[in-house]
């Protein structure tokens, strides 16, 4: 090549055949172009070809994937604005939520959005109203300015259904909401606290918030000033009259809050007397009346508890009549529910034998040991006969007693815990289905002897 190359230039040129380089120089001499292949120290010694880089490419989107970016003041000004348009017309609320959702990050604002929608405006800790004095950002179109009805909450209720079955990831973050306005119940009027605890009770009837939320009801702050008492009276009515009684308390004893209730009361008043009294007054009977079989209930768990320790440690009989008396005063137990449960005890205290034949002497000999007990606890007619009912079941479900049932019976008749009367009652018409055909038949000789004993005393009577 001859001449000094004036101008040189390097391209990148795309053919079908792949990327080639050229070297293209203006000669001085010669105004013509040459092409000179490029050598193999032209490109970097990667071991691999390079290939080439697109910059500044856009790419295009679709107007229904985009989604415009919001600070918590523009979308409460949405909110409030889509609100205030619809004036009070809780379909025309429930499209524009269902509308705007999708251009919205009701996921990031959703502690925004409901607090909008119950109290009209963004809520600060402990639920005052952040712009309260600026009526361009609050509504008068929410639930805490709405009609105090049933009817009223329901409609609102209403609207939370179809927002959250639209937006499915506003669940959990409702029932945070929720549990927050519990705590706050301070700060709102009697009226607003009234219809929340409608709306609240509606949305547990009809499953769209969980019982758990009203763990927030046991707070220190609300309880001893009253509200927690107030509050759950006007929701379990709403929930009642939305579904009905024994709804609500299977719903509490699934959530394990059967146990809690007394807890919405302060601790000096925190008794069964005072529940059922305050409750009942409210017109919630049916709620008085299942606390109190619940608390029955727990409290029994505990006495058997008790008794199986002492039993166990073969406490003196003397000992455990003064404590189990001390229970049933405390308690307010009836001698009915005792019985039943100090036969459960003494039977559950040994290791019975597993031959029938061994089982029966085994079982007189400990049961004539407590028989004393039991009579402490046998003093009326009905718990006698609860006392045989336990009794025929026993022997029913533990099949080497089922030759001992008569024998069991007059041991307790010898030692004054079941009475004549209770054993003629029960041959008659108050024993139990189980076995029922093969304990008459053990008992049939010895009621025949006990009606033929009542005969000639009464014989003698008249003589």
């Amino acid at each position: 090549m001859e001449g000094k190359p004036l101008l040189g230039s390097y391209h990148l040129q795309m053919t079908k055949r792949g990327i080639y380089g050229g070297i293209q120089f203006m000669c001085s001499n010669e105004r013509t172009l040459k092409q000179v292949k490029p050598t193999a120290r032209t490109f970097m010694n990667t071991g691999k070809q390079q290939k080439p880089v697109l910059t500044g490419q856009r790419f295009k989107t679709r107007k229904r994937d985009e989604k415009e970016k919001f600070e918590p003041t523009v979308f409460r000004d949405t909110i409030i604005q889509g609100l205030n348009e619809a004036r009070g017309d809780l379909d025309a609320v429930a499209k524009f939520l269902d509308v705007t959702g999708s251009r919205l990050d009701y996921r990031r604002y959703a502690d925004t959005l409901f607090d909008i929608l119950i109290a009209g405006s963004m809520l600060a800790p402990g639920g005052t109203r952040i712009d309260d004095g600026d009526k361009t950002k609050v509504t008068v179109h929410c639930v805490f300015t709405t009609e105090e009805s049933h009817t009223a909450a329901r409609s609102y209720a209403q609207v939370f259904n179809k927002l959250i079955r639209r937006y499915k990831y506003l669940e959990k973050a409702f029932e945070d909401e929720i549990k927050k306005l519990l705590l706050f119940l301070k700060a709102f009027s009697e009226s607003e606290q009234a219809k929340l605890a409608m709306l609240t009770g509606i949305l547990l009837a009809n499953g769209t918030l969980p019982p758990a939320i009203l763990t927030s009801l046991f707070s220190d702050n609300i309880v001893k000033e009253g509200i927690a008492a107030s509050f759950a009276v006007k929701l379990f009515k709403a929930w009642i009259a939305e579904k009905d009684a024994n709804a609500v308390t299977s719903a509490l004893r699934k959530a394990s809050l059967d146990k809690k209730l007394l807890e919405l009361f302060p601790a000096n008043k925190q008794n069964v007397e005072h529940f059922t009294l305050y409750f009942t007054e409210a017109g919630l009977k049916e709620l008085s009346d299942f606390l109190r079989v619940q608390q029955s209930l727990g409290t029994r768990k505990e006495l058997q508890k008790e008794l199986q320790e002492r039993l166990s440690q073969e406490c003196p009989i003397r000992e455990i009549v003064v404590y189990v008396k001390e229970e049933m005063k405390r308690n307010d137990l009836q001698e009915q529910a005792v019985i039943g449960l100090l036969w459960s005890c003494l039977m559950n205290a040994v290791e019975w034998n597993k031959k029938e034949e061994l089982v029966t002497e085994q079982a007189l000999k400990h049961l004539k040991h407590y028989a004393p007990l039991l009579a402490v606890f046998s003093t009326q007619g009905q718990s006698e006969l609860v006392l045989l009912q336990k009794i025929q079941e026993y022997c029913y479900d533990n099949i080497h007693f089922m030759k001992s049932f008569s024998k069991i019976v007059v041991l307790f008749y010898k030692a004054d815990v079941l009475s004549e009367e209770a054993i003629l009652k029960w041959y008659k018409d108050a024993h139990a289905t189980k076995g029922k055909s093969v304990f008459l038949e053990q008992m049939k000789k010895f009621v025949e002897w006990l009606q033929n004993a009542e005969e000639e005393s009464e014989s003698e009577r008249e003589d």
